[in-house]
């Protein structure tokens, strides 16, 4: 276990502080650049730059031998990819889109929800079921994010159906992301790194396979020269920032701190937003800030209530080390 106070403790936080500070600040971000281009056009050359940047970095930091798939589920790698930056990209900006200038507050506190999505995700994919309290914190997360959403007046949900879809699109896109982080474990032998550079890559096919499909379909038109170049300092966040930085501190975070401790970052990316989008000019309404803290006290209730029962399997496997089977599922949960 990692002392806190040790070098490499700290340089977790700092990875962890660095990538969700950097993610709450994309959003309002994004209300501009979604107001010169599309989110599709826009995600390839994100992901473009973003992924030569780390395949670059893959090969100075491992050379050839990092380089080197070695049959390695590959294809896993691009399913989980695709998950990450396809859906995620595509979906959470679209949502946005839709949802106009206040669309950066509503997607930022639905990645605050991924902590409790992540819950549903291991209970699909590792069939461990969530422990009972953690229903009831994912339960008050989501109320948050119906607060932020409405500004507290729940009923304009029935009011105002054509909102629906646009949130919908922000929950999906933050469940991707989800899938994607639990993806990482799926690769015990690949470094931070190394995981990053490939799932990037491959998840890059995906993109631009889709963004050409709309192309040629004429779902969306092909941006103009102009366009591009006015969103040139966006895609530099993105990229760079948001992207390059934020992804690869989030990934080499998790793996110093586990996700059990990474996933209380997330607060960050609400309050980043938030505080961003008021010196644009969107402030946040007393109920908006009053739900994003209610997401986040889910966040750290469900973190508390997960290292009490693993404290509490672990004490038990002390006590009586041949009764450890009920106790380990739940610390599994955890």
């Amino acid at each position: 276990m990692l002392n806190s106070e040790s070098p490499l403790y700290s340089r977790g936080v700092l990875c962890c502080l660095i990538a969700t500070a950097s993610w709450g600040g994309m959003f309002p971000v994004m209300t501009d650049a979604l107001t010169r281009i599309d989110p599709f056009t826009f995600t390839s050359l994100r992901y473009l730059i973003a992924g030569v940047a780390f395949f670059l970095l893959l090969v100075v930091t491992e050379g050839r031998e990092g380089i080197r798939l070695k049959g390695q589920r590959a294809g896993l790698a691009w399913l989980f990819g695709t998950a990450g930056f396809t859906g995620f990209g595509f979906l959470i900006f679209l949502g946005q889109q839709l949802s106009g200038s206040e669309g950066a507050l509503t997607a930022s506190t639905m990645l605050a929800t991924q902590p409790m999505l992540g819950l549903l995700v291991n209970w699909l994919l590792r069939k461990v079921v969530p422990p009972a309290y953690s229903f009831l914190f994912i339960l008050l997360s989501f109320c948050g994010v119906v607060m932020v959403v409405t500004k507290g007046d729940v009923l304009a949900l029935m009011r105002e159906p054509q909102n629906f879809g646009a949130n919908a699109l922000m929950l999906l896109g933050a469940l991707c992301w989800v899938v994607y982080t639990v993806g990482a474990s799926f690769f015990p032998k690949w470094s931070p790194v190394k995981y990053t550079a490939y799932s990037t890559l491959l998840g890059l096919t995906s993109v631009i396979t889709l963004n050409g499909i709309f192309f040629i379909t004429g779902v969306v038109p092909v941006p103009s020269t102009e366009a591009i170049t006015s969103v040139l300092p966006h895609l530099g966040y993105m990229a760079f920032v948001a992207g390059f930085v934020g992804v690869l501190c989030w990934n080499i975070g998790n793996r110093i701190l586990t996700p059990l401790n990474g996933v209380l970052f997330m607060d960050v990316v609400p309050l980043t937003a938030f505080a961003v989008s008021a010196m644009q000019g969107v402030v946040p309404v007393h109920s908006q800030i009053v739900g994003a803290g209610t997401t986040g006290l889910a966040l750290i209730c469900n973190n508390l209530y997960l290292r009490y029962r693993t404290r509490a399997a672990k004490l038990e496997r002390e006590r009586f080390p041949q009764a450890t089977s009920s106790v380990a599922t739940g610390e599994t949960a955890a």
